[in-house]
């Protein structure tokens, strides 16, 4: 917010200098404002002097002083200029423009933070999309946060977000599973049977025969068609699937199946309109893709010598689906095994007339469960895999999302679950949502003590000019940050980023906490502290709600 209104003074300076003759336009938009990495450069930090200088082959420092000259004139927002090493220019804000933040951020309560950068624009997010051939597993879960975390903060910009989960209820894996489940059936039933050799090993699939056997007893014995016990370990595992997402607090806006690009010709299609583009031949009884041409390394099997797709093929279709909605923006979140595949998918979908471009792929890495340093492996009751279920139990949904998003999406990553149950400041979790409970704290002492509540119907009247101290200008600061850590999160699609906020800015509210006393004797000081409190709850709590957590009162 601050950031952008010295944007606009800079932008005003140039503007006039252009007029004034002192440089050419250029330079325009050219120069950026950044916070310094070390405390003593000033509050904030640009490149003005030596963006220009290079344009117009001058001095620096002779940029920057007559830079200096048009600053000094802005004596409502800038408290003092200088010049540091080639021609960075730095600036110190005065204290009262951080101090108004009080009043910006409870006037717009749950709603600070948001912003429309977005412009509505239609963006969907698919992610997840497992197959329903089991429950999910901790790789999934951390699919499934990095996607909601993603659709959460699209939305707190400004998109429009719709949020899709693909996937295949038909092939060879599903007719697996089936075999699998008569398998149990006929087993439950004292029948014999023969389990395939790549079936489904979990419990899971016991506990899906065994309602067949609740429902329909021996009736299925001597039933050849896999169909009934394919439907009803499809019907069971999804419905085990959305219940997990449930508890995770995450939903989509729409199922899409793969099955559809078949019985509505979608495939077929695809392969036909490849073909009359000279992209697809036969080789070896298969069908191959020509991606080659596309400036692939090799060509691609899209469809076998037994007449079954590879995964490229469907993807392709279900691409060339989604372009035909009209989303503005298309993201996909793939675990890292599908990289083999994702060039071949979006050559496809160039070759088709569509714009690659539009398609942003978020690959994550797995997860190694890990207790003190040591990999561990859970219970696997339902499954041959840790379920996410399982880590729910476990550690609890806040925890489970909060490490999920504390990592790049790209970084592998080590789930620590003695961490994630520690009740100390050394747990990130606790660490942050703590913060907001030492605030609830605070103010249930002022009500105790009755001080006046403050809010945003009075918060004019709070003589803000007492909040000079250290602490205190780091935490309006960084609220003054927060709209564009927010926006920078959602749009470089990095949840990563205001967790780290969040982590930091617990941090600047537990050193104020233990250094300062908010309650004094001095009553004004005391409603000035305590619209500060208010402010960093709003921050905080805005901050946790948009990353799916709790904003606890008591812990």
């Amino acid at each position: 917010m601050i950031r952008q209104q010295l944007k606009d003074v800079l932008q005003k300076c140039f503007t006039a200098g252009v007029q004034e003759g002192l440089w050419s336009d250029s330079g325009s938009g050219k120069f950026t404002v950044e916070q310094p990495k070390h405390e003593g450069q000033g509050d904030f930090s640009t490149n003005f002097a030596l963006v220009l200088a290079g344009i117009e082959k001058k001095n620096p420092r002779a940029i920057a002083a007559q830079l200096i000259t048009k600053l000094e004139v802005e004596t409502t927002l800038i408290a003092k200029v200088d010049v540091a090493g080639p021609g960075f220019v730095n600036i110190t804000v005065q204290p009262k423009v951080w101090q108004a933040m009080i009043p910006q951020i409870l006037a717009a309560g749950e709603g600070f933070g948001h912003s429309m950068v977005g412009k509505d624009r239609r963006v969907m997010v698919e992610f997840v999309s497992a197959n329903p051939t089991g429950p999910l597993s901790i790789g999934h879960g951390r699919q499934a946060i990095l996607g909601d975390s993603i659709a959460r903060l699209l939305e707190a910009t400004g998109h429009n977000v719709y949020r899709e989960y693909y996937y295949n209820n038909a092939g060879r894996q599903m007719r697996v599973l089936g075999e699998s489940t008569r398998a149990r059936y006929l087993e439950l039933i004292n029948r014999e049977f023969t389990f395939p050799e790549d079936g489904y090993q979990g419990e899971y699939i016991i506990e899906i025969a065994q309602s067949l056997v609740d429902e329909k007893g021996d009736s299925l014995a001597d039933c050849k068609e896999v169909d009934p016990f394919k439907e009803q370990a499809e019907n069971y595992i999804f419905k085990d699937i959305s219940a997990t997402l449930g508890r995770m607090g995450i939903t989509f806006d729409n199922y899409f199946n793969e099955r559809s690009l078949y019985e509505n010709g979608h495939i077929d299609d695809v392969v036909s309109k490849l073909r009359e583009k000279g992209l697809v031949y036969e080789k070896d009884d298969a069908t191959w893709f020509k991606t080659t041409e596309l400036g692939q390394p090799q060509d691609r099997v899209i469809i076998k010598s037994t007449g079954e797709p590879t995964y490229r093929l469907p993807d392709i279709a279900y691409h060339r689906e989604k372009f035909r909605r009209n989303f503005d923006w298309l993201i996909d979140i793939f675990g890292s095994d599908h990289i083999a595949t994702v060039p071949d998918v979006l050559s496809g979908v160039e070759a088709l007339g569509y714009d690659p471009k539009k398609v942003t792929v978020v690959l994550h890495q797995f997860v190694t469960l890990t207790r003190d340093g040591k990999q561990v492996k859970m219970s696997t009751r339902k499954a041959n895999f840790v379920t996410v279920d399982e880590l729910l139990d476990e550690v609890g949904v806040d925890p489970v999302r909060f490490f999920f998003m504390q990592r790049k999406a790209d970084s592998q990553m080590e789930f620590d679950l003695a961490l994630a149950t520690k009740e100390s400041q050394e747990n990130p979790v606790y660490y942050v949502q703590y913060a907001h409970a030492r605030l609830c704290s605070i103010l249930r002492q002022a009500e105790e003590k009755e001080v006046c509540a403050v809010g945003a119907d009075n918060s004019a009247g709070l003589d803000l000019s007492r909040l000079t101290e250290p602490e205190e200008i780091k935490l309006l600061k960084a609220m003054s940050s927060f709209p564009g850590e927010l926006e920078a999160s959602a749009l470089e699609l990095a949840p990563h980023k205001i967790i780290f906020f969040l982590m930091d800015f617990a941090g600047l509210l537990h050193s104020y906490y233990n250094k300062h006393k908010v309650l004094t004797d001095d009553v004004e000081l005391s409603r000035a502290r305590l619209g500060l409190i208010v402010a960093v709850q709003v921050v905080l709590k805005n901050g946790l709600d948009i990353c799916g957590m709790t904003a606890p009162e008591r812990m």
